[in-house]
């Protein structure tokens, strides 16, 4: 009995297998990055990379006495530079964005803060014009009724 046979046999008590999934989607631990922070990403992982490959190179062809050792190294040293500046882009514009697009939610938030205050200021002022209706359809329902019952004396 092969393996698609079994799968499609039934079982002692006449139901058959489940097949169980081999894909299981799990939810994402951390969001993602916006769109220019994970650009910013990739360009400094690019130029990382090359930094290392140049340093490489620059190492083995010291190492064998090539002419182009001297050349590599120049160039290793500025890659360095233009890797450190990659990084700080990334940096800088994950702060910008952060700035632009709202503070990261943290419990120690000053915008959540702001938010919860400016929150409670508007319902309170909602349940102040609420009782203050409320009192108004009140008053001027008790007066009718009160001038209705009350004898008018001439």
């Amino acid at each position: 009995m092969d393996t698609e046979e079994r799968r499609s046999a039934p079982t002692a008590g006449g139901a058959r297998i489940p097949r169980q999934s081999l894909w299981v989607e799990e939810p994402a631990v951390r969001r993602r990055m916006p769109d220019p922070v994970r650009t910013a990403a990739v360009r400094a992982v690019l130029v990382i990379s090359l930094t290392i490959i140049q340093a490489m190179v620059a190492l083995l062809s010291t190492m064998t006495g090539s002419w182009l050792a001297f050349p590599m190294m120049l160039s290793s040293v500025g890659s360095t530079v233009v890797a450190t500046w990659a990084v700080l882009d990334v940096w800088v514009t994950r702060q910008v964005w952060n700035q632009r697009n709202g503070v990261v939610s943290v419990p120690s938030s000053s915008a959540r803060k702001l938010r919860r205050e400016r929150r409670a200021a508007r319902r309170a002022a909602r349940t102040a014009e609420r009782e203050a209706a409320r009192i108004r359809r009140r008053g001027a329902s008790s007066l009718s009724r009160a001038g209705a019952r009350a004898p008018v004396r001439s």
